[in-house]
């Protein structure tokens, strides 16, 4: 049935087909026996103090401003981002900016952290949890900065997104890792690392209810640069690393016509490609801390799912795997972290 609809859908551009999709099953998720079909037995987890229900959770990107909660809820994910969300609107960049690479069941997006805002997505997040007090999947928020800001002014905008938003996340993503944001990727470096998240424990040490708090890497990283932010997280304690973000290595796409990928340009590959150097980086880290590892990254299967949780992932997360193979993979994911 979703092979029907996604080559219907693959017809259309890429990102119009995204709002498609999901304001279609906005309609379809209020039929009363649709919940019924994605639920399985979940085996809730304690991580960092949160109960996740499953261990099966949705990238950020795909609801950037919470707009799709309830759907989402209805899917049966253990834990969203949504975001990545910055301090002002942004539209990010030209149109178009979202392509599929369907030979590498890949993704390459440079949207560029559009976004509508961190004040439209505090009165969204208000509403859900108002309407749905006692919804058991987990929020998370993807916080970044705005492309007009400064690197060197970067500290202001995570900031005062964290501190805006802090009541209504039940974590935070911090994202210094995307490729489509004019030098972001700059702020990995340690000294600007330690300047971004301490500040935000700060902030936390002033709140009442607390927080984990991850750093969103790009597997574009060095080994030595990977092994920098390893040790920063065992100096100033924020609770893990989600593994990993888009990369920007062609070499990845080895079915995909080259003058076609050359043609589409700039922007960050997800999806199959991205499988093993995600994998590399998650057991790396493993190997050398115990921390929390969200693993992300050409999950599509069960198979590839079981791949990243023996690399050594307490978590995992979907997006253009979820593209790909549509709704049901969660159900099919949810199951094999049953019985592990």
């Amino acid at each position: 049935m979703y092979s029907i609809l996604r080559s219907i859908l693959f017809l259309l551009p890429a990102e119009n087909a995204h709002y498609i999709a999901m304001r279609l099953f906005k309609l379809v998720s209020k039929l009363p026996f649709v919940p019924s079909l994605f639920w399985f037995e979940d085996t809730p987890t304690e991580i960092d103090g949160l109960r996740f229900k499953n261990k099966v959770g949705l990238a950020a990107g795909f609801d950037k401003d919470g707009k799709f909660l309830h759907e989402l809820n209805v899917l049966n994910f253990g834990f969203v981002e949504v975001g990545t969300v910055t301090p002002k609107p942004q539209s990010g960049n030209p149109k178009p900016r979202l392509f599929r690479l369907k030979k590498d069941r890949a993704l390459i997006n440079r949207l560029g952290f559009n976004n509508e805002g961190l004040k439209a997505l505090k009165i969204r997040l208000t509403d859900f949890r108002k309407k749905q007090p006692n919804c058991t999947m987990l929020i998370g928020i993807n916080i970044g900065k705005n492309k007009t800001t400064p690197n060197e002014n970067a500290v202001h905008d995570y900031v005062q997104c964290y501190g805006k938003l802090y009541d209504l996340a039940d974590f935070f993503i911090v994202n210094v890792s995307s490729p489509n944001t004019p030098n972001l990727r700059e702020l990995q470096n340690k000294d600007e690392l330690k300047k971004i998240l301490s500040a935000l424990i700060d902030l936390r040490k002033n709140n009442d209810k607390w927080k984990p708090l991850y750093l969103k890497i790009a597997p574009d990283l060095t080994l030595s640069q990977l092994d920098e932010i390893i040790e920063l997280q065992s100096e100033i304690g924020f609770e893990g690393l989600v593994a990993t973000n888009t990369s920007i290595d062609r070499m990845l796409l080895r079915r995909s016509n080259k003058k076609v990928v050359s043609e589409i340009g700039a922007g960050g590959i997800s999806g199959a490609p991205v499988l093993e150097v995600s994998n590399d980086f998650v057991k790396h880290i493993r190997s050398k801390s115990d921390m929390t590892i969200i693993g992300v990254g050409g999950i599509e299967s069960t198979e590839s799912a079981q791949s990243k949780f023996d690399a050594g992932a307490d978590l995992i997360e979907l997006y253009t795997g979820f593209v790909y193979s549509g709704p049901l993979l969660i159900k099919k994911l949810g199951n094999i972290t049953v019985n592990m």
